[in-house]
């Protein structure tokens, strides 16, 4: 479902389901650094957003102020720029990059123009994607970053990532690289034409993709916080393995489905998987959790959303999903694990659907049967479990309940708090990202 943040009210928020994992180990063989999906050794994401369409914005001699979070260090750093809802070319007049201070403030010193092709400016064909020239710049681990692009000519629609759950920034003209904030005075909860930020680094064994619905996107953490859970598992494995750890990249979009695309929520998890995640530099695995929406909008309207309703789907369905995932992933020399779908009874007031209805509670707990005990994954993760409530597991913990939205102050019994989302990454097992 979509709503409006108190914070921020250009985000766009909607209903989702989580990831978990707790068997066979993920072994990151040395030398894994090399790009699956770039094919340029030493490569890896260390932050992705997953491009949608939708957006009606027009953008014109304006620059956004993308802020992003990095996942782990690199020696070098490039950036991937993405048009692929776009009906038309886009044109980017100049593009910087550089440390965040504070807010729209960046760090005097850092910024770093960016080229494509040995070129200030770069146009992006309606549907196709450009990848910028390698910046010689040690880009820190865990730190945000700005993504400057400045767009001379009317660019509308702009392919974008709805929720992004931090506050960005657009100035009018031409304002790309400076430090100063000044010129940034309009906020926007979403991220432009950004969906990737890669990394040069030869100690780090690949790329984990955290493939998912809202639960992944922004949980119902606090926005400019960096507290989704992939978020944590990446502090994590920082603490646990320093530069040998994995990066961490964000691949959710909230409302999303296995089966069907969306007006408002992206396309299906089938259609976008091979981009979103397949696709990734350094790519060695995926953490999979999605089928919640799947379950609450199954035969009901897409909410907030043009589109009709979805068709009814049934728990066999969803696992066929499933299968063909795991079937691309294989093909691809990549491990996936998945996780259990969380509780959710309790959100059909504000969610409606089979949002925590009778029926949506047997199908959940049908997929999660068929997760637990069908061995098609490479390993499973139990989110389920890790978030319930110890008096009644079809419901959240009320300790990680979301007040993250001002129609669901008391927790929507769906999406989890930053303590929820800290609890997902605990769960996840350190040993499959040892070599």
């Amino acid at each position: 479902m979509r709503r409006m943040s108190r914070r921020m009210a250009a985000v766009t928020a909607s209903v989702g389901g989580a990831v978990i994992l707790m068997a066979a180990a993920l072994a990151m063989p040395a030398g894994a650094g090399a790009a699956t999906g770039s094919g340029n050794p030493g490569w890896v994401a260390t932050w992705t957003a997953s491009p949608q369409g939708g957006d009606t914005t027009q953008l014109s001699d304006q620059t956004v102020r993308n802020i992003i979070y990095t996942s782990v260090s690199g020696s070098a750093v490039r950036v991937r720029l993405s048009n692929a809802f776009g009906t038309s070319p886009v044109t980017v007049g100049s593009a910087s990059l550089g440390v965040v201070l504070d807010g729209a403030r960046l760090a005097p010193g850092t910024s770093h123009a960016m080229t494509f092709g040995g070129r200030s400016s770069v146009t992006i064909p309606a549907g196709g994607q450009v990848e910028s020239d390698a910046v010689n710049l040690r880009v820190p681990r865990l730190t945000e970053l700005a993504v400057d692009l400045y767009l001379p000519s009317p660019a509308s629609p702009v392919t974008y990532h709805a929720a992004a759950w931090q506050t960005n920034f657009v100035a009018a003209g031409n304002h790309a690289g400076e430090a100063a904030s000044t010129a940034y005075t309009t906020k926007t909860g979403a991220w432009y034409l950004v969906d990737g930020v890669d990394v040069l680094n030869s100690a780090s064994p690949g790329t984990v993709v955290a493939f998912g619905d809202s639960i992944t996107d922004v949980g119902h953490s606090e926005v400019d916080s960096n507290a989704r859970w992939p978020n944590y598992l990446s502090r994590r494995l920082d603490a646990a393995l320093g530069n040998a750890a994995p990066s961490v990249v964000n691949a959710g979009i909230s409302g999303n489905r296995v089966l069907n695309d969306s007006s408002c929520y992206g396309q299906s998890t089938l259609n976008r998987f091979r981009r979103d995640a397949l696709s990734q530099p350094g790519v060695k695995a995926v953490i999979l959790l999605e089928g919640i929406n799947d379950i609450g909008f199954s035969g009901s309207p897409d909410t907030g959303c043009s589109a009709p309703s979805d068709p009814t789907v049934t728990a066999a369905q969803i696992e066929a999903g499933y299968q063909r995932l795991v079937t691309m992933a294989h093909a691809s020399g990549v491990k996936i694990y998945a996780a259990t779908l969380t509780p959710f009874l309790g959100s059909t007031a504000t969610y409606g659907g089979d949002f925590g209805t009778s029926r949506g509670e047997a199908l959940r707990q049908s997929v999660n049967h068929w997760i637990r005990t069908s061995h098609a994954f490479d390993g499973v993760v139990d989110f389920d479990h890790a978030i319930a409530s110890p008096y009644d597991a079809g419901y959240i913990n009320a300790a990680y309940n979301s007040t993250g939205c001002s129609s669901c102050q008391t927790g929507d019994s769906l999406h989890p708090n930053d303590l929820g989302d800290q609890q997902l990454a605990s769960a996840v097992p350190l040993g499959w990202f040892t070599r």
